[in-house]
C-alpha cells in the first residue's frame, strides 16, 4: 500500500536507523544472530535502492552479559562498562560477517555525547562519517559505554540516534522498537487506544501520549523516542517509530506503506540547520573580508576561503562559530570555522593551495564551508 501521506519517507535519501536491544538479543541470552542477519538483508536492500545508511545499534551490554555468563544486569558502572567492552566485539563481528555477504564494508564508530557537544570533535566526527558514507561504507554506531561516566541507560541510543541524524544531516531517523509506534494513550491500560499514524514532531500533545517501558535490559520507553524525534527535527529530519518485529519493516517503509508513527519535521533540513547556526551558537570571533570574498559569498553562494580574509579578531577553536563581516564592518554571516585563531592568522589572505606549506597540514581547503555558513 503506497500513499502520498508517506512522501517524506519515500523522498528521503539518507537514513539513520536505530535498532534497540530487544530486537537484537534473545531476552538477555546474547545476540540473536538470525535476527541480525535479517536486518542486514533489509539494510542491503535499502543500499541497493540508493539509500545512504548509518546504523545506530544497541546490544553490546546484552551480548557482554551472555559472554560473561551474567544472569542479571550489573549495577556497578565499571561492570556495565566491562560487559559493554566484551559485547561490542561480538556485536561488530556479527554485523561485519553479515554485511560481507553483500560485499558491503562496515565501520565501527563509538561515540559519547561529549563528542557531539564539543565543536571540534563534532566536526571531526561529521567529516569522518560523511567520508564513510561517500565511500559506500555502512557506519555501525554505538555509545562508547566503556568510557561514559554517567549511568548507562536503556533508550539512550534513541538520543544518540537523533544526535547522529543531526550530525550527518540525514533526511530520516528510523527508530525500531518492540512496539507498533506511538499510541494516543497507553494501550496496556486502555483498550480503545489507537495508533497515531502521523503527527508533527513539534506537537504539544506528544509527551502526554508517550509512556514508559519496563524492559529487563534497561530503562526507557516511548518518551525517549518522542524526545529523540524532536531533536532530529531540529535539523529538518523526519522520524519513524515502528515495530522492528514486523516482517520486512524497512522495505515496507521504503515503499510508503503506513506502518508505525511518522513524526514530521516542520522545516526543510537546510533551513533548520541554517537557523540553528544563526541563532543558537555564541560567536567566538570575527573575520573581516575583502570585497571579492563578499561577492563570492553573497552573489555566488561559495564557501569562504582564507585568501579573502583581511582581519581576524577574537579567540576561537576549530568548529566554533564566528561572525563574518564586510569591509565596512557590517555582519554578513555566521559560520563554523575550520581552523583555530592562531592557524587562521597564519593563513590569512593566502590561497588554499598554500595552507599545507604554511601549517604543515590541510584540515579543510575552506576556512568556512558553505554548508556551515548562513547569510544574515
Amino acid at each position: 500500500m503506497c500513499t502520498t501521506e508517506r512522501a517524506p519517507i519515500k523522498q528521503s535519501r539518507r537514513w539513520v536507523i536505530k535498532i534497540g536491544s530487544a530486537l537484537l538479543t534473545n531476552d538477555g541470552l546474547g545476540l540473536d544472530e538470525a535476527a541480525i542477519a535479517d536486518w542486514v538483508d533489509q539494510l542491503a536492500s535499502l543500499n541497493r535502492s540508493g539509500i545512504e545508511l548509518v546504523l545506530v545499534s544497541s546490544g553490546s551490554i546484552a551480548e557482554g552479559m551472555a559472554r560473561l555468563h551474567l544472569s542479571s544486569r550489573p549495577r556497578e558502572i565499571f561492570r556495565l562498562q566491562a560487559a559493554a567492552a566484551v559485547g561490542q566485539m561480538g556485536l561488530i563481528q556479527c554485523y561485519e560477517r553479515n554485511f560481507k555477504r553483500y560485499q558491503l564494508n562496515t565501520a565501527q564508530i563509538l561515540l559519547t555525547h561529549d563528542d557531539l557537544s564539543n565543536r571540534e570533535r563534532y566536526l571531526n566526527a561529521r567529516g569522518t562519517l560523511r567520508a564513510l558514507v561517500d565511500y559506500g561504507v555502512v557506519p555501525v554506531i554505538n555509545e562508547n559505554d566503556t568510557v561514559v561516566t554517567e549511568e548507562i541507560r536503556f533508550g539512550d541510543n534513541d538520543t544518540l540516534g537523533a544526535l547522529v541524524t543531526n550530525l550527518v544531516e540525514a533526511d530520516l531517523l528510523v527508530i525500531l522498537t518492540d512496539q507498533d509506534g506511538l499510541f494516543n494513550q497507553d494501550p496496556r491500560l486502555y483498550k480503545d487506544a489507537s495508533l497515531v499514524s502521523q503527527i508533527q514532531a513539534r506537537s504539544s500533545s506528544l509527551e502526554k501520549m508517550a509512556g514508559g517501558s519496563s524492559g529487563t535490559l534497561g530503562q526507557g520507553g516511548m518518551l525517549t523516542k518522542v524526545r529523540a524525534a524532536r531533536m532530529a527535527a531540529r535539523s529538518g529530519a523526519h522520524t519513524v517509530i515502528a515495530n522492528g518485529r514486523t516482517s520486512g519493516i524497512l522495505h515496507r517503509l521504503r515503499q510508503g506503506e503506513i506502518l508505525g508513527t511518522l513524526l514530521v519535521a516542520s522545516q526543510e533540513p537546510i533551513l533548520a540547520r541554517k537557523q540553528w547556526l544563526a541563532g543558537h551558537l555564541q560567536a567566538k570571533g570575527e573575520l573581516k573580508l575583502d570585497q571579492g570574498a563578499v561577492t563570492m559569498l553573497c552573489d555566488q553562494g561559495k564557501s569562504l576561503l582564507a585568501v579573502g580574509v583581511t582581519q581576524v579578531n577574537g579567540s576561537f577553536s576549530r568548529g566554533e562559530m564566528v561572525r563574518i563581516k564586510n569591509p565596512d564592518g557590517k555582519i554578513l554571516a555566521h559560520g563554523l570555522i575550520n581552523y583555530n585563531t592562531q592557524e587562521t592568522v597564519r593563513i590569512l589572505g593566502q590561497p588554499s593551495h598554500a595552507i599545507e606549506a604554511i601549517l604543515g597540514y590541510v584540515g579543510e581547503e575552506e576556512l568556512v564551508h558553505r554548508d556551515n555558513l548562513v547569510l544574515l
